[in-house]
């Protein structure tokens, strides 16, 4: 059709630290997007909400033009 943009998806994984949370259920979040973090009573749960945290957020930078990050993390350990 003429005049339309076709929408270029692209595959990006993003690093999800999971926690268990004092009061109970779980904790999650994107260290790649920043403010991105949910929580659920179950991991599954927090799983699905991240999920759909993640998809909100990318979608808030499309539509403000905004820079979409790259989904690289590094991990380390530091000696206590």
């Amino acid at each position: 059709m003429k005049g339309m943009k076709r929408k270029i998806s692209r595959d990006v994984s993003y690093l999800v630290f999971y926690e268990q949370a004092a009061e109970g259920g779980y904790v999650a979040f994107v260290p790649a997007l920043p403010g991105c973090h949910t929580q659920g009573e179950t991991l599954a749960e927090t799983e699905r909400n991240v999920e759909e945290a993640i998809a909100l957020y990318l979608e808030s930078l499309v539509a403000h033009r905004e820079v979409i990050p790259e989904g690289q993390s590094f991990q380390g350990a530091v000696p206590a």
